[in-house]
């Protein structure tokens, strides 16, 4: 009704100008031949007149016309302007909804108040696989994409208290069925739609697919878990650290606790203590000059160094590392180990390489090799050094009469003894049975002769215990032997000495015999 009203408005309007035009111009003949038929009698004035009127009539009617006409086309003009400006907008409009709403990688879609679908882009048909043209005008989209009832019912009742305008969602998630049976996880953002009134008309909704991001996360997560229960298994502390003079942790693992004392916090940033504070024997050098040659060779490096705990106790670490780039900066990575354990097993291994397992003395390649040392040490500064050859006297007697046990007892008594009784400089040493080295160090002919003396009569004065609570008395004999008065190197030197030990024992025993010098030799 109301556009059959609207067709016939034009012709209404149409009908009454031309109404009034005949009303007013049938008024106008009317009264005018009246008034000039009354002011000019003569006819043929009345002609001029009737002529000037007609033509008066005809330049009127023509000026309103022409008014009519000119508002009317300047209002044709305006309309046409609009609706031009209004093609415009909707072009724009249409270009908008293409470029932004059909291209958008987002789930748009744009409910009416009855929770019908009346917009639906490409990217809700790409994520939902249902095409525009099966859920535009129906509601039937809400059991196809949330098949559970309990789940429909929840979500639509969140979309009601939407379209109410009772608030708004962010990131609100949502699991839908696609057409093709995959589950896909939308974060979806809605809000109501009001026109220009106020009124509420519906409500837009921006949905984003984040299947695949949580996916991911998920992922990430494990593989954090994995990384996190690695390091917390590892032997020793994974690490990395800014490379400046404090070794900055930026991390450090739970291993930090076990092999520092430390929390991984306090060490963090320097947050109660730095790493090089820890570093023991100015050692931060010494890794500074590694690291750096590691560094300039790109290549990793390895390092043994020690470090002080938090209860002040000294460990071994061996450190194995290398530098990366980290945001422009360089820093390292590696991993810290603690190898107390097998620093003490090398050094005892080095011990039982250099040590007579019996007396703990050391054994004969050690005492030769620091027999060389001392000697180019006394040939370099033009001093002293002294050789004694010491054997003990009737020894086989002890094991046949006692045993290897007993005889080893005394050994072991005798070799303290003398041990004790020396010089720290002075180095003692188990040459193989019951014969005993001693080097002393810068003392000449005479120290020498009153060193060897005092150990004679010490032993001699003390007995020695068999190891059941028995003691038994024990003479030496000593050889003496000066460099370079009787002998230049290590050999002669130790011949010499030997030679004056047998020498003591054909003298009887429990004496010091002192090698001869070139001249006594040559007398004798």
């Amino acid at each position: 009704m109301d556009k059959l009203k609207g067709r016939y408005t034009p012709l209404r309007r149409s009908l009454w100008v031309v109404g009034v035009y005949l009303l007013a111009a049938g008024l106008w003949i009317t009264f005018s031949d009246y008034l000039v038929g009354r002011w000019f009698p003569d006819p043929e004035t009345l002609n001029r007149v009737q002529t000037y009127k007609g033509i008066l009539f005809v330049l009127v009617t023509a000026l309103v016309l022409f008014l009519v006409l000119m508002r009317q086309f300047s209002n044709d003009r305006t309309m046409l302007s609009l609706h031009h400006h209004q093609r415009e907008e909707i072009r724009q409009l249409n270009q908008f909804r293409e470029s932004v709403i059909e291209r958008a990688n987002v789930w748009i879609n744009v409910l009416d108040p009855m929770g019908c679908v009346v917009l639906w882009n490409r990217a809700a048909e790409d994520i939902s696989g249902y095409r525009r043209d099966e859920v535009l005008g129906s509601d039937e989209i809400w059991s196809w994409l949330y098949p559970d009832d309990d789940d429909r019912a929840r979500i639509r009742a969140r979309a009601g208290e939407i379209l109410r305008d009772e608030g708004e969602v962010v990131g609100y998630e949502t699991r839908i069925t696609a057409r093709d049976g995959s589950q896909r996880l939308i974060s979806w953002n809605s809000r109501s739609l009001r026109n220009d009134d106020g009124e509420i008309v519906g409500s837009i909704a921006i949905g984003q697919d984040i299947t695949d991001i949580r996916e991911a996360e998920t992922t990430i997560r494990k593989r954090e878990r994995q990384l996190s229960t690695l390091m917390d298994n590892l032997p020793g502390m994974a690490y990395r650290c800014r490379y400046d003079e404090y070794w900055t942790m930026l991390f450090v693992s739970s291993g930090c606790r076990d092999l520092t004392g430390y929390e991984p916090s306090e060490l963090v940033n320097n947050e109660w203590v730095s790493f090089a504070e820890l570093i023991a024997n100015g050692g931060n050098e010494h890794i500074l000059r590694e690291v750096e040659s590691a560094i300039g060779n790109a290549e990793p490096f390895s390092i043994e160094y020690t470090i002080v705990r938090k209860d002040g106790q000294r460990i071994w670490v061996w450190e194995r590392g290398r530098a990366v780039e980290d945001n422009g900066e360089l820093v390292l990575e590696g991993i810290i180990l603690d190898i107390s354990d097998r620093k003490a097993l090398e050094d005892e291994l080095s011990e039982l390489a250099i040590r007579d397992p019996l007396t703990g003395l050391f054994n004969r390649r050690e005492m030769a090799r620091l027999l060389d040392e001392e000697i180019v040490r006394a040939k370099r500064y033009g001093r002293a050094l002294s050789l004694l050859w010491i054997d003990l006297d009737h020894f086989k007697n002890i094991n046949d009469d006692y045993g290897h046990a007993a005889g080893d007892s005394v050994l072991k008594a005798t070799s303290g003894l003398l041990a004790d009784s020396v010089r720290s400089v002075d180095v003692i040493g188990r040459f193989g049975g019951e014969e005993f080295v001693i080097l002393l160090p810068e003392m000449d002919r005479s120290e020498a002769s009153e060193t060897a003396e005092r150990l004679r009569g010490l032993i001699s004065d003390t007995p020695q215990p068999l190891g059941d609570g028995r003691t038994v008395p024990l003479t030496i004999s000593i050889g003496a032997a000066v460099f370079p008065d009787n002998g230049a190197d290590a050999s002669a030197l130790c011949a010499a000495a030997d030679k004056a030990m047998y020498q003591a024992k054909s003298n009887g025993r429990n004496q010091v015999v002192l090698a001869p010098l070139a001249e006594e030799a040559h007398n004798s």
